[in-house]
């Protein structure tokens, strides 16, 4: 039985994604058949002929809201039922360019990442790295500041905190603040000062008064704002059309996905049976995903700040690849990434393959990979 199949059997009828954005996945999780009417088998298992299934994948991401898919398959056991009989192994990181290095050493088969370190590794290995499979997460992301920021004019002199040099809120901030014509530079000089820091620590140093503000994701937006007092200067979406901006993709080796597409596909099929549940426990989700990240982090997020960050945040099998010659604009106006060439950065050959033997529209890949 594919993985089509197994989602089919296993899941029945799941209704539409949790949030605004997240049709496409819904569709998966329907209970369309996955075979024709004369028994033939469908693109999806097409898209998964060659190679062997892996004995284990070695899962990363971040212990964030905006990588709460990843944090609800782990809890909830929706990826090691996708996996079968491949050992599903996890790491959490802090950030992106972290994950990635790990990617790169082979440490880790893929990872739930933002969308700018996934760039810069293909950028910077000619292509030969990883590829984004599938969307995750868009929204979730803003500039927190202290009492008397009220306007960029009030940031020359500030230090700002970011999760990590070369992470997509880095990148952002750096680039919006070129925007607003402040020079910044990666050793935390220029105009404004940007000082890349872990973001518990972050929450701390600006409860202490020695930073001015942070570009950071969810939950940690809303952290700042109810635990530290701070408020929001710029709310990332709407420096986006409609408000869609990718926060979180989901990335895979380049030589893991060529050798075990089947295993790629089963974890494919993982994300989008965790979509289906945010949906049909909606009520239960801001529960699980708080026990989650207690689990990783060893304490609980307060009510207030799980709800707020939840409503800020839209999940999402769509990549929305068409952002993403923005996004390398981005990284080159903020110095933290080199120039070159995006095309073939996505595969969503899997992805679609799975929407399209449910009857469900394919996602894009904006002339920018495989479809």
């Amino acid at each position: 039985m594919n993985a089509t199949a197994r989602v089919r059997s296993r899941l029945g009828l799941v209704g539409g994604m949790m949030m605004a954005g997240a049709i496409v996945a819904s569709a998966v999780l329907t209970g369309c058949s996955v075979q024709s009417a004369a028994g033939e088998t469908t693109a999806a298992t097409d898209a998964t002929s060659g190679g062997t299934p892996a004995a284990e994948l070695r899962l990363g991401y971040l212990a964030n809201v905006t990588h709460a898919p990843a944090l609800v398959g782990v809890q909830q056991g929706l990826f090691e039922e996708a996996l079968g009989d491949t050992t599903l192994t996890t790491q959490v990181f802090n950030a992106g360019p972290a994950a990635i290095e790990a990617l790169t050493a082979g440490a880790i088969d893929a990872t739930f990442i933002g969308p700018n370190p996934s760039i810069n590794t293909f950028i910077q290995s000619a292509g030969e790295s990883a590829r984004i499979v599938a969307g995750v997460a868009t929204g979730g992301a803003a500039l927190v500041v202290r009492d008397g920021i009220d306007s960029p004019d009030d940031l020359e002199g500030t230090t700002l905190a970011t999760p990590q040099l070369g992470n997509t809120q880095d990148v952002a901030l750096r680039s919006w603040l070129a925007d607003e014509g402040y020079t910044t530079d990666t050793s935390g000089g220029g105009d404004v000062h940007i000082t890349p820091t872990e973001n518990a620590q972050t929450l701390t140093l600006f409860q202490q008064g020695q930073l001015d503000g942070a570009w950071l994701p969810e939950p940690w937006v809303s952290r700042l704002i109810v635990d530290a007092g701070a408020h929001v200067l710029v709310d990332e979406a709407d420096l986006w059309d409609d408000g869609h901006f990718p926060t979180t993709v989901l990335l895979v080796n380049a030589d893991f996905l060529a050798g075990h597409p089947q295993t790629v596909e089963a974890l494919l099929e993982g994300h989008l049976a965790t979509l289906g549940w945010l949906d049909e426990n909606a009520a239960e989700a801001p529960t699980v995903i708080n026990a989650a990240l207690e689990a990783e982090t060893g304490k609980p997020l307060a009510d207030e700040v799980i709800t707020r960050s939840l409503e800020h945040v839209a999940f999402s099998a769509d990549p929305h690849a068409e952002t993403f010659t923005t996004l390398v604009e981005n990284g080159l106006e903020a110095g933290t990434q080199k120039d070159g060439s995006i095309d073939g950065l996505f595969d969503l050959r899997l992805l679609n393959a799975v929407l399209e033997a449910a009857g469900a529209e394919p996602v894009s890949a904006g002339d920018l990979g495989e479809e």
